[in-house]
């Protein structure tokens, strides 16, 4: 990619989802490639959320998966992003049970930057556990502790497919109980 051109919200969703997560990936790895490689390649000043998406600053939004009481729900239930921000999507569980946080049509329309498992230091300070990189669809939050999923949506739409699939003791999903919500990305 042209480091003199931008991508707007409606360019990176108007090149499909294919395109935009080619170049998004092209992006990213054109400005980090060569740099220990002795290839010379210095990636050009960018301003933060322009042209540059690796280099905006995140939007963060919260959701709460189950509720301390064991109902099963996502709280809220309804999560609105724009394409072309970076996101980082806090998913916290103060449930007495594990929760999944799953929606195969959203995953499809988002480019996925990095997940990370969060836990808690000695000191008490929020501490990155595990890191993952690539596409993801589903991520599985155990009791008292957070996850992140850090992406940018690359297509617009509405998804009503979130879930949790967790299965309970008669059989039953979360999803079955109440644990469903929706996505859209505008």
């Amino acid at each position: 990619m042209d480091q003199g051109h931008e991508i707007g919200r409606r360019g990176a969703a108007s090149l499909g989802l294919a395109g935009a997560a080619a170049l998004l990936a092209g992006t990213a790895t054109a400005q980090g490639a060569g740099q220990g490689a002795g290839q010379g390649v210095v990636p050009a000043p960018a301003t933060p959320g322009r042209g540059d998406l690796s280099q905006q600053p995140p939007v963060v939004v919260e959701v709460e998966l189950g509720s301390a009481d064991g109902v099963h729900v996502f709280t809220p239930q309804r999560l609105r992003f724009e394409a072309g921000k970076l996101y980082r999507l806090v998913l916290r569980n103060r449930s007495p049970q594990p929760h999944y946080f799953t929606s195969d049509a959203f995953a499809a329309a988002i480019w996925t930057r990095k997940a990370q498992v969060m836990g808690q230091g000695a000191d008490g300070r929020d501490l990155v556990v595990a890191e993952f990189k690539g596409a993801l669809r589903e991520i599985e939050v155990h009791p008292g502790f957070s996850a992140e999923w850090w992406f940018v949506p690359v297509q617009a739409g509405r998804f009503t497919d979130l879930r949790c699939g967790i299965k309970e003791a008669d059989g039953s999903t979360h999803a079955e109980h109440g644990m469903r919500g929706e996505i859209v990305v505008e």
